[in-house]
């Protein structure tokens, strides 16, 4: 039976600076019944990431802002429970782009079957999903890791970087180092996520923390942060290094413009490649990423944590959290 109404989370006001619950608003909208070639999805799970900060600002970009009074979109994963497809049946589980809402119509061809044999669900969300894809793609595609690398990866204990220190040991590095905030994510970082070291961006001095952490130099840098950490970053890196650009959510919240590390001019004496990317640029991996990672779980090389808030009406204080730096590993929401 279909019903009636669902829940879904609207953003109401575009952020200055940090966002506030104000700027959120839980709603019921109408569960409409799928037309031919479409399905109709109950959500079990859904992502909070740190992209879709910048999503609610109406500012050119990879993507195109979320629409004031329309419900946000973001990763999930469900149960299809009334279907006009034949190649996606009723009870099919599937991973999509509709979260932020309990129910969600859709066309077959949007929705990704999954196999809840291999890896739960909701790993799907994360280190089977677009999580542990980023960071794949960032170590093998953008800062591809040589056998004897040092690594070091910044926002070690969120969903991308706990993933990526992990998958550098796999492809090879001799060292990875990580930075978190607080003595709980570092030694985290170090005892459950496998990395050599972990330094801690709170106590400042983060070119002197890296210089203890790996005294001679790293290679490759997977940033997460941006700020004071590519920069430090820079200053560590050895002759040819390479730097993977995923994210600086350092400056989601900046409300002026952020100046650029003043010591990029390393870059040119050391040789170095500087390279951002976005990970939807590189969904053709997908296939090969999930069979080499969930052989990583299997043998239990490949740890995943989650950090799980239940309930749509706490969806908007999980990604206000994530912003905060609350979680560890994933942040998701079960609904």
């Amino acid at each position: 039976m279909i019903p009636a109404t669902g829940r879904e989370v609207r953003l109401v006001a575009r952020p200055v600076g940090e966002p506030t619950p104000s700027d959120f608003e839980l709603a019921e909208s109408p569960v409409r019944e799928p037309g031919e070639g479409e399905v109709l999805v109950r959500n079990e799970w859904m992502s909070v990431d740190p992209y879709m900060r910048g999503r609610m600002s109406e500012v050119e970009s990879y993507v195109p802002p979320f629409r004031l009074g329309e419900p946000m979109e973001g990763g999930a994963v469900g149960t299809v429970t009334a279907s006009r497809s034949a190649a996606v049946p009723e009870g099919t589980t599937v991973q999509h782009e509709l979260g932020w809402r309990e129910y969600a119509t859709l066309p077959a061809e949007r929705v990704r079957p999954i196999d809840t044999a291999l890896a739960p669900a909701a790993a799907y969300l994360g280190v089977l999903g677009l999580t542990g894809l980023t960071a794949y793609v960032g170590l093998t595609k953008i800062a591809p890791i040589e056998e004897g690398d040092v690594v070091f990866v910044s926002g070690a204990a969120g969903a991308v970087g706990s993933v990526a220190g992990q998958i550098a040991r796999r492809l090879g590095a001799v060292r990875v180092v990580g930075s978190a905030g607080g003595p709980e994510k570092t030694a985290k970082v170090v005892q459950d996520f496998g990395f050599d070291a972990a330094i801690d961006y709170r106590k400042g001095d983060l070119e002197r923390q890296l210089e203890d952490a790996a005294p001679g130099g790293i290679d490759v840098y997977f940033d997460n942060v941006g700020g004071d950490h590519l920069r430090a970053a820079l200053a560590a890196m050895r002759t040819h290094g390479r730097i993977a650009l995923c994210g600086a959510i350092s400056q989601y919240n900046a409300t002026e413009p952020v100046p650029g590390p003043d010591n990029l001019l390393l870059a040119v004496g050391k040789r170095l490649t500087l390279r951002g990317f976005i990970v939807s640029d590189h969904m053709k991996l997908t296939g090969e990423y999930v069979q080499r990672a969930s052989g990583w779980l299997r043998e239990g090389s490949l740890r995943a944590e989650e950090t799980v808030v239940e309930g749509i009406d706490n969806a908007v204080d999980a990604f206000l959290g994530l912003l905060r730096g609350t979680n560890v590993g994933k942040m998701i929401v079960r609904l």
